[in-house]
């Protein structure tokens, strides 16, 4: 009547065990192609936007700066040029996320988490 301890895991299974348990598989797969993604949207943006923003503005968004002159008579430089440009890129990358979620979703590949009730 006494019963076993359950069997000894190995390191190697216990860690395999780890990573699905987590799903740092997926997560790490999901980084690399996030690193993609934002390198295709960084060079649409470059190669792109900015240069069709350039035909109606005055030169480059990235060129795009104001400056001012301090108390001291020194003068800063505001490149809001490339903050417009990284702004972009960010609304295209948060589309397209938005945009893998609905199709993941719509084939059932990921789950809604039920609301909690207050």
């Amino acid at each position: 009547m006494t019963e076993q301890p359950p069997a000894k895991k190995s390191f190697k299974d216990e860690y395999i065990a780890f990573l699905i348990a987590f799903g740092i598989i997926g997560l790490a797969i999901a980084f690399v192609i996030g690193q993609a993604v934002s390198k295709v949207v960084n060079a649409f943006v470059k190669d792109i936007i900015d240069p069709t923003i350039g035909l109606v503005l005055p030169g480059s968004l990235n060129n795009m700066s104001a400056t001012v002159i301090g108390i001291y008579g020194v003068p800063s430089e505001f490149k809001y040029g490339d903050l417009i440009s990284n702004i972009i890129e960010f609304i295209i990358i948060a589309l397209l996320v938005f945009m893998a979620y609905k199709l993941l979703k719509k084939y059932k590949f990921i789950e809604e988490k039920p609301e909690e009730k207050k």
